[in-house]
């Protein structure tokens, strides 16, 4: 029998992954991966592309979102797993973050241009095709322009926050991004808990709004997640009664840290969040 492989947070070209979504599952074939969900930041162009390839090789393709959102001030990003990508409150809501995006890219664009490097907008517009336009687009004009050589370098220098290029951006309220995955019939899961740097009181506030307002998981295994950053996770979902996700939060293989599908396994005190997927 199979052993079953979860990856459940994975990026293509239509966001700031470097595969397209054809490429990215193929690759998580390669990499022994039974069940994948692509969730792409904001927008859900990419998952008809993945569906029709993953049919044709037999792997079991769960469509996925990303958002950006705001709760008290801070920005956290909630994955939709198991959406329906034709819902139209779904599909109003991605076009909303799209022209967020595509002002902030626009103010991006025009911070750098102050500080003598043109053209950014324009690079980054054609770079992002019909996929949204983000930071990691600008890092590799940067890169490309000899004003960098990596992306960390770029987000110390100009895009981070702090930086000459930072743009602080008001994303759609945590309600907002909650209610669209919910009215797709998708799974709300808080993406890599731990990279928010919350105090256990403010993860603790959060958590009790976030279930209030109807989210049901918690993503307790990453890619980058230590052991004691999953002893933690573990503690937050069994207090909200949260199901546990898996998620590499893939973008490209030149990350040698972070690959489909090497992941630990979710522990079995924590009930699945593939659990909940009826369709």
């Amino acid at each position: 029998m199979i052993e079953k492989k979860y990856d459940l947070h994975c990026h293509s070209s239509f966001s700031d992954g470097s595969l397209s979504p054809t490429e990215l599952i193929l690759r998580a074939i390669e990499q022994g991966v039974t069940t994948l969900a692509l969730t792409d930041h904001d927008t859900v162009s990419g998952l008809f592309e993945a569906q029709h390839t993953s049919e044709q090789h037999d792997l079991n393709f769960i469509p996925g979102i990303e958002l950006s959102c705001i709760w008290n001030k801070k920005t956290f990003h909630i994955l939709g797993l198991n959406i329906d990508a034709n819902n139209a409150e779904l599909l109003a809501g991605t076009h909303q973050l799209q022209i967020i995006r595509l002002e902030r890219a626009k103010k991006i664009a025009s911070k750098l241009e102050k500080h003598k490097i043109p053209g950014a907008f324009e690079a980054v517009h054609e770079a992002a095709g019909p996929g949204m336009i983000t930071r990691p687009h600008f890092a590799d004009f940067l890169i490309k322009k000899g004003h960098v050589s990596t992306t960390q370098e770029a987000f110390d220098r100009y895009l981070g926050e702090g930086k000459p290029a930072f743009v602080k951006t008001q994303w759609v309220d945590l309600a907002d991004a909650i209610h669209w995955i919910k009215a797709a019939k998708g799974i709300a899961v808080l993406a890599h808990p731990m990279r928010y740097k919350l105090t256990a009181s403010w993860m603790r506030r959060f958590l009790s709004d976030f279930k209030e307002m109807g989210g049901q998981g918690i993503e307790i295994i990453t890619a980058r997640s230590n052991p004691d950053e999953i002893r933690r996770t573990i503690h937050f979902a069994k207090q909200y009664e949260l199901y546990g996700s898996v998620g590499s939060d893939f973008h490209t293989p030149k990350n040698q840290w972070v690959e489909l599908g090497r992941l630990s396994s979710l522990p079995k005190s924590i009930p699945p969040v593939w659990d909940l997927f009826t369709h």
